[in-house]
């Protein structure tokens, strides 16, 4: 019997990874199939597609990972098809067909829908969702055919637009906060309808301010030759913060978590409002920070130093 081969060992990889997410694909598994193409030892995503759902899923690898958290906190935009006259147990393509009812609507009438979810609005998680009640998942009571009461919770709609209808089809153009279901949305615009609805097709366009415009699919980045050269700096999540340029001796304060009076600090620029920064030395990031009263640099996350 021959003796197994040692694994090789995870690559050390930081960057940033935006991947055009295939339909029938957890997000999970989703990263995987990536983080081995990687050969890296850390990775996690920003944020889960539902399997049925495409697009825009930002891959953070190594250092990235310590600022996934602003991706997920962030608004997210969607292209999404909704099916008018069919209700199905999931609020998607996924589940069973529950009511089919006929489909009369204008456009007046559509239009007169939408407008009534732009803008701060409560909504229903729904029953199959990951969300969790006494540490079970939602969707393992859907699963067993048990309903719990769910309480409504803010969102905001900022742009809820009509791209095109061809009854039954009704395709949208959406960009709302973080913990927005856009199957839900979908269903309750075909509520307000009358005919009840469910998304036939759900793509995510823009996270923050990632965009599509760069994303790869999983079969060109497991063909590509030098998969590493794809990875965008990680610096690409921080990109809607002011930056912060210190000098050497104030990075290394810096990046020993000391707090900065960069109001005494001439060679220093610093931002006009109070906030968070992203802070380079010599080019090269160092991490984030809060610009506090009397310019006041307190350090927040750290790049590891190589």
């Amino acid at each position: 019997m021959s003796a197994r081969l040692p694994k090789k060992p995870r690559d050390l990889v930081d960057g940033v990874l935006l991947l055009d997410k295939p339909v029938g694909l957890s997000s999970n598994d989703a990263l995987i199939r990536a983080k081995r193409v990687m050969n890296a030892k850390k990775a996690g995503h920003t944020g889960t597609l539902d399997p049925f759902a495409t697009g825009l899923l930002p891959l953070c690898f190594g250092e990235a990972t310590k600022f996934s958290q602003d991706l997920l906190e962030a608004d997210k935009s969607y292209d999404a098809t909704v099916h008018l006259g069919i209700t199905t147990t999931t609020g998607d393509t996924e589940g069973e067909a529950i009511e089919t009812l006929p489909v009369d609507v204008t456009l007046e009438q559509i239009d007169a829908a939408l407008g009534r979810f732009r803008g701060p609005i409560l909504q229903v998680p729904p029953m199959y969702s990951a969300l969790k009640r006494d540490g079970k998942a939602y969707y393992e009571y859907a699963r067993e055919g048990i309903t719990l009461e769910r309480e409504a919770r803010p969102v905001t709609i900022h742009c809820l637009e009509l791209v095109s209808y061809d009854a039954p089809m009704l395709k949208i153009r959406v960009t709302c906060s973080k913990g927005t279901y856009v199957r839900v949305l979908g269903e309750d615009i075909g509520a307000a309808l009358g005919c009840g609805a469910h998304l036939n097709a759900l793509r995510r366009i823009q996270v923050g301010a990632l965009t599509a415009e760069t994303m790869i699919t999983l079969e060109d980045l497991q063909a590509h030759a030098d998969p590493l050269s794809l990875l965008a700096p990680v610096d690409a999540l921080l990109a809607t913060f002011p930056s912060v340029e210190l000098t050497p001796e104030l990075a290394r304060r810096f990046l020993n978590g000391q707090r900065l009076a960069l109001g005494k600090e001439p060679e220093v620029t610093v931002p006009p409002e109070q906030g968070r920064v992203r802070v380079y030395a010599a080019g090269k990031l160092l991490g984030t920070a809060n610009v506090q009263e009397y310019a006041v640099l307190a350090p927040e996350r750290l790049i590891a130093a190589t």
